[in-house]
Formats: structure tokens, C-alpha cells, sequence
């Protein structure tokens, strides 16, 4: 039985145990923080990704939002340049107000179709832009319940 002399004497301190202990702490450390970069650095990459994924996805989607709006500007351009073609073939005040009357009935509803259809493309092109985003977070989210 060792006396309580000497277990606090310098004689009963051996450095090789410390130097060990030492070295598996740092070891330990050193793995720990490679792993905690090599997790940052993957989720950095994935956070790129769909960071450039969205950024495409949304150009498209604005541009294909673009060409529809011009489709349908020309057509409007047309559609009225059609109609001040015949209201200069106009022989009554009678037939004028029938072709405007007419015109103004196709237009409206044309405007509302026009409408409709911008409105579901945008809706599709937003949840294409979300789509990205929210798959990552759930991936996080799934990461954390697996943790």
C-alpha cells in the first residue's frame, strides 16, 4: 500500500504516461476536427450546388415567364391591328359598335386566358426555384434526426 506521501511526491509522476495521454488527446482532437472540416466542407459544397441549381432553375423560369408575355403581346398587337382593319372597312355606326363590342368580348377574355396561363407558369417556375431548397433542408433536417 503506497503511502500518502507518496502519491503526491515527484518521484511517483512518470512523464511517458503523461506524454501518451497527451499524445492520444491531441490525436483525438486532431481526428475530431478533420472530420467536423470534412462535414462542413461537404455541406458547404451541397449549400453550391443548390445554390446554383436554384439561380438556373430561376433564370429559366424568367425567361420562359419572358417569351410567354411576349407571345402575348404580339398577339394583342395583332389581334388590334386586325380589328382597325375592319373598323376601317366600317359602312355603319351600328357595325362599328358590333366590331368593337365583339373586340372588346375577344380581348377580355384572351387577357383572362393570357393571365391564367402566366399565373400557372410562374406558380410551376416557383415551385421548381423551391424545389432545390427544400430538399436540402429536409436532407439537413434528416442529417440532425440520424445524429
Amino acid at each position: 500500500m503506497a503511502k500518502m506521501e507518496d502519491v503526491f511526491s515527484i518521484s511517483s509522476f512518470d512523464p511517458a504516461k503523461f506524454a501518451d495521454s497527451f499524445r492520444d488527446f491531441a490525436e483525438k482532437g486532431s481526428q475530431q476536427s478533420r472530420d467536423a472540416y470534412a462535414k462542413m466542407k461537404a455541406a458547404g459544397e451541397e449549400a453550391s450546388k443548390t445554390l446554383e441549381s436554384t439561380v438556373q432553375t430561376a433564370q429559366a423560369g424568367a425567361a420562359e415567364i419572358g417569351h410567354q408575355a411576349i407571345g402575348a403581346l404580339r398577339t394583342n398587337a395583332e389581334n388590334s391591328l386586325t380589328h382597325m382593319d375592319a373598323l376601317l372597312s366600317v359602312k355603319s355606326v351600328a357595325e362599328f359598335f358590333e366590331l368593337q363590342t365583339s373586340f372588346l368580348r375577344k380581348q377580355a377574355e384572351l387577357t383572362i386566358e393570357q393571365a391564367k396561363a402566366m399565373q400557372e407558369t410562374s406558380k410551376l417556375v416557383a415551385e421548381k426555384v423551391a424545389k432545390p431548397s427544400k430538399e436540402a433542408a429536409e436532407k439537413v433536417m434528416a442529417s440532425f434526426k440520424a445524429a
